[in-house]
């Protein structure tokens, strides 16, 4: 019963951790100081993608399920649970890496609009802060 549980909450962690890298730019807009998670999820996360790499939880999680009784599974996490909502039938190669890129690039463009947004108000305080008093 453990075991199962610990796989859930592996699973869950995950699912969690995918969803953080994909769009966890979006939260950095209102926690800026949560780029200094963010960043690393996502560098790990292309670099899974691109390079075909398996992320540590998915075996993990295989060896908590087959430990509680459970029929484990092969490939990975994506494979398994997501592949037929996310991926197309007959995942190839090129589209993980394109997967993993397209994720490094969406957040490219979040952090870039963010760090645009940060200077444009900077500027704007240093803009009043330097105007005479009326």
């Amino acid at each position: 019963m453990t075991d199962r549980l610990l796989a859930d909450a592996v699973l869950l962690l995950h699912g969690l951790f995918i969803l953080f890298a994909v769009l966890g730019g979006l939260l950095v807009w209102r926690w800026p100081r949560l780029a200094w998670l963010h960043l690393p999820a996502v560098a790990w996360a292309a670099c899974v993608a691109v390079t075909g790499w398996d992320c540590p939880l998915t075996p993990l999680e295989i060896a908590l399920r087959r430990s509680a009784g459970e029929a484990g599974y092969s490939g990975g996490f994506i494979d398994h649970y997501l592949l037929g909502t996310i991926y197309p039938e007959g995942l190839t190669r090129p589209v993980q890496v394109a997967s993993g890129v397209g994720v490094a690039l969406l957040n490219a463009v979040v952090y870039a609009l963010l760090i645009a947004r940060r200077a444009r108000a900077a500027a704007a305080r240093s803009a009043q802060e330097s105007s005479p008093p009326e």
